[in-house]
C-alpha cells in the first residue's frame, strides 16, 4: 500500500516558513512536493541552511525566472499538471504575473490554488508587509503584555507561521477532497493572523462577550517548579479534585487534600509556594518516580538537545537519522495504519531537478536548453548526497 498522498504533485512557491512547513508535512505523507525558486539565490531560507534543511527535504526544486514571459509560460505548463499550488507573495503579485488564480483555472481548472499571506486577501491591512511577531501582535496573541507589563521579547515560536502552515496543509486536503467530490479546483486564502485568531476563540469570545476571563485559568498545581537538583519539572494537575488528592499525599500537604477547585483559586498563592517548597525537597529524578507512581500528570521540562534521546521521541520514531551524512530530521506527526511516513529524501539543492520536472511538464528538450542558456531556468548540482532511507 502506498503513503496516502502518493501520486499528488504541489508546486509551492510559498517560502519562507508557512509553506515550506505545510509541503515538508504532505511530502512527508507521499504527495511530490516541487519548489519553485528564483535561479539567483532561491527561497531566502537558503541563507539559514539548518532551518531550511528540516523543512525542504524530500522535495525537488527548480529554478525559474518567474519575472520572465519564458518562465512564466514554463510555469503554466507546470501547473497543467499539478494537483496544487502554493504561494506566499503578498496579494495582487501572483495576477501582476500572470500567475492569479484565475489565470491558472483556465490553464487547469482542477488546481487547488492555496495563497497564504500575513493578512489574507480581504481587509484594509492586505497589503501591508509583516512577519511573524507582527502579525502575533495585530491578533492578540501578546494580550497577556500589554501595559503596564513589561515591553516583552519577541516568542521564541513563530506561531503565526506554523499555525499558517498547518491550515494551508488543511486547505490543500480540502480541496483535494472537494474536488474528489466533482467540485473541481479552488482558491483556498489562508491568512496568518485569521489562524492566530482562530486559536485564540477561547480567549477571544470569553472576554468580548463578557462571560468570563480569557483562556483556561490555571490552578496552584498547574506550573513548573524547580527541583532540588536545580532541573525544572512541569505538574498537570487542572481542576481534578482527584488528582489534586494524590499530589498534595506525596507532597505532605494532607490538610489541603479537601480543597475544591474554587477553594484552590481562592488560595492560589499560599498553595503554590507550598508545591514549589515542597519539589525543592528531592531531585527530578525521584520526583518522576513519585509522581508516575501515583499517576499524577507531569512532564520533565527538556532541553531541544535532548529530544533525539528522549524515550517517547524514540518510540514514536519522530526523529529519523540520515545513514549517509548523519543528519537528523523531525518527521510529521502522523501515523498511518501504524506507521510514520517520512522524510522520503534529502534537502535538493536549488534548481537541482529543473530539467527533469520541465520535461516531465512537457517542455521539449530544445525549449529546456533555451531556458536555461538564457538564464531564465537553472539546473544546478547537489554539493553532497543527503537522502534518507524510504
Amino acid at each position: 500500500m502506498g503513503l496516502p498522498l502518493e501520486g499528488v504533485r504541489i508546486l509551492s512557491l510559498a517560502h519562507q516558513y508557512p509553506g515550506p512547513y505545510a509541503t515538508m508535512l504532505l511530502s512527508d505523507l507521499g504527495a511530490d512536493v516541487v519548489l519553485v525558486e528564483r535561479p539567483d539565490g532561491g527561497d531566502p531560507a537558503r541563507a539559514f541552511s539548518g532551518f531550511h534543511a528540516a523543512l525542504a527535504r524530500g522535495k525537488r526544486s527548480v529554478a525559474l525566472d518567474l519575472k520572465h514571459s519564458d518562465g512564466v509560460s514554463a510555469f503554466q505548463q507546470m501547473c497543467r499538471k499539478a494537483d496544487a499550488l502554493l504561494e506566499g507573495f503578498r496579494p495582487g503579485v501572483m495576477d501582476r504575473l500572470g500567475l492569479g488564480a484565475q489565470r491558472l483555472s483556465q490553464v487547469n481548472p482542477d488546481l487547488i490554488y492555496v495563497s497564504i499571506s500575513g493578512y489574507g486577501q480581504t481587509g484594509p491591512y492586505r497589503d501591508r508587509p509583516g512577519h511573524d511577531l507582527t502579525y502575533q501582535a495585530e491578533a492578540g496573541m501578546l494580550y497577556e503584555h500589554l501595559p503596564p507589563a513589561p515591553v516583552p521579547a519577541p516568542p521564541s515560536l513563530a506561531l503565526g507561521d506554523l499555525a499558517a502552515g498547518l491550515f494551508a496543509a488543511q486547505a490543500v486536503l480540502l480541496g483535494l477532497f472537494q474536488r474528489h467530490r466533482g467540485g473541481g479546483g479552488c482558491h483556498l486564502d489562508v491568512s496568518m493572523m485569521d489562524s492566530m485568531v482562530s486559536m485564540l476563540a477561547v480567549h477571544i469570545g470569553p472576554v468580548a462577550n463578557r462571560t468570563g476571563p480569557a483562556g483556561f485559568p490555571y490552578e496552584p498545581g498547574y506550573g513548573v517548579f524547580g527541583t532540588a537538583d536545580g532541573h525544572y519539572l512541569a505538574l498537570g494537575v487542572a481542576h481534578e479534585d482527584h488528582f489534586w488528592r494524590r499530589l498534595c499525599e506525596v507532597t505532605d500537604m494532607s490538610a489541603d487534600s479537601a480543597l475544591s477547585s474554587p477553594q484552590r483559586f481562592e488560595q492560589h498563592e499560599r498553595l503554590t509556594r507550598q508545591l514549589a517548597a515542597a519539589l525543592k525537597t528531592r531531585p527530578r529524578q525521584e520526583w518522576v518516580r513519585i509522581l508516575s507512581a501515583a499517576d499524577i500528570p507531569f512532564g520533565e521540562v527538556r532541553g531541544l538537545a535532548e529530544q533525539p534521546g528522549s524515550a517517547q521521541v524514540a518510540a514514536r520514531q519522530m526523529v529519523v537519522r540520515d545513514t549517509e551524512t548523519g543528519h537528523l530530521y523531525v518527521r510529521q506527526p502522523l501515523t498511518v495504519d501504524g506507521t510514520r511516513p517520512g522524510p522520503r529524501g534529502g534537502v535538493p539543492a536549488l534548481g537541482e531537478h529543473t530539467a527533469e520536472v520541465l520535461a516531465a511538464a512537457g517542455l521539449a528538450p530544445e525549449r529546456i536548453g533555451a531556458l536555461l542558456e538564457s538564464g531564465t531556468a537553472g539546473q544546478f548540482e547537489r554539493a553532497e548526497a543527503c537522502e534518507v532511507p524510504r
